[in-house]
Order: structure tokens, then C-alpha cells, then sequence
């Protein structure tokens, strides 16, 4: 078995484990006096995990010149709006039990579920259009289309900033990670434009 192949089915068992300890725990009463927040917190923060680890895909490939390494991004990608879907259904159903209405209510008036909601809808395209056959039917737009997810982890990160009350030191360390990545995707941008700029004028 190739090292690479090794690698990506292990990241991809690894990844379920935080579903599958999330379900032992709460059939096991282990989840704590308040599942219902335990469920949601650690749906939210493995989401965010994906999503920041997708990030850090194409610069690892580039530093590493390992190419094969942004076949791990898609996966990480899909992981994330997964443990969203989890996330939302946690709040939906086990919070709210699809009280519609309340729930409208909810995402008006707390600035934290607005955010948490428009990444949910922001992740919903990039995840939907994520197959082989969308990004030959999208083409080009496909790739401008997922650019989304720098947006959607900047909103996912406040809005996780904006949950915590008291403890400030994770969202700190997601912050900060974030905007070395997207520092990293600014540079890589701008080198890229500037040889074109120096070719226009010369």
C-alpha cells in the first residue's frame, strides 16, 4: 500500500471517531449533565477543525511540492459540512424539535446563530458541487464558487468567538491560525498578479 493512500484512509477513520465517541458517549450517559450542549459545542468545533485543515491542504502542497496532498482538501472539505449538518441538526431538532417559528426568531436575534447559519448555507453550494462531474460542468466558475470557503471559515470562526463566554483561548488559536492561512493565500495571490503587472508596463 502506498504511503499516501495509507495516509488518507487513516485521516479518514480518524475523523470518525469524534461521530463515533460522540454517539458512545451519550448512550452511555458519559455526555454530561447537559448532552444537548455537549453535542452541539463538539459538532461545531470538529466542523471548524475540517475546515481550517482544508485550508491548510494547498499550502503544505506547495511548501512540500507533494501534489497528491490536495486530494486530502475534498475530503477534509465533505468532513466539515458533515459535522455542520450535525451541528445544525443538534440545534434544529434537539433545541427547537423544528419549531419553525422559533427558530426564525433565534437566527434573527442572536448574531451568533446568524453567522453560524449563513456558514452552514455558505458550505451547503461548496459541498453540493464538490464532485468530479460538478467541477467539469462548472469549469473555471467552480473554482472562483469555492472560494467561499475562506468566507465561510472567517464567519465559522466568529461565530464560534461569539459563543465562547469566558474561556477566549481556542478561538484565539483558530483566529490566528486562520490568518496565517489566509495571509499565506493573500502573498501567494499577490506574487502571482505581480509578474503580469510588470509585463503590462515594460
Amino acid at each position: 500500500m502506498k504511503v499516501f493512500t495509507l495516509l488518507r484512509r487513516t485521516i479518514f477513520a480518524a475523523l470518525l471517531v469524534p461521530a463515533a465517541a460522540l454517539v458512545y458517549w451519550t448512550l452511555t450517559g458519559e455526555a454530561g449533565p447537559n448532552p444537548i450542549d455537549f453535542i452541539t459545542d463538539t459538532t461545531g468545533t470538529t466542523a471548524l477543525s475540517c475546515l481550517v485543515l482544508s485550508l491548510t491542504v494547498t499550502p503544505l502542497r506547495r511548501l512540500s511540492g507533494r501534489n497528491e496532498l490536495i486530494k486530502l482538501r475534498r475530503m477534509l472539505g465533505l468532513y466539515a459540512f458533515f459535522y455542520a449538518c450535525l451541528h445544525v441538526l443538534t440545534w434544529s431538532v434537539l433545541d427547537w424539535f423544528f419549531d419553525w417559528e422559533s427558530m426564525a426568531a433565534d437566527i434573527v436575534k442572536r448574531p451568533f446563530i446568524t453567522l453560524g447559519m449563513t456558514t452552514f448555507l455558505l458550505l451547503l453550494p461548496l459541498a453540493i458541487t464538490s464532485t468530479e462531474g460538478w467541477i467539469r460542468r462548472l469549469g473555471r466558475r467552480w473554482t472562483r464558487l469555492h472560494r467561499l470557503v475562506y468566507v465561510a471559515a472567517i464567519t465559522a470562526t466568529i461565530h464560534f468567538w461569539w459563543v465562547v463566554k469566558v474561556d477566549f483561548r481556542q478561538p484565539r488559536l483558530w483566529a490566528l491560525a486562520l490568518s496565517v492561512l489566509l495571509g499565506f493565500r493573500a502573498w501567494w495571490t499577490l506574487q502571482a498578479r505581480v509578474p503580469r503587472s510588470s509585463a503590462g508596463s515594460a
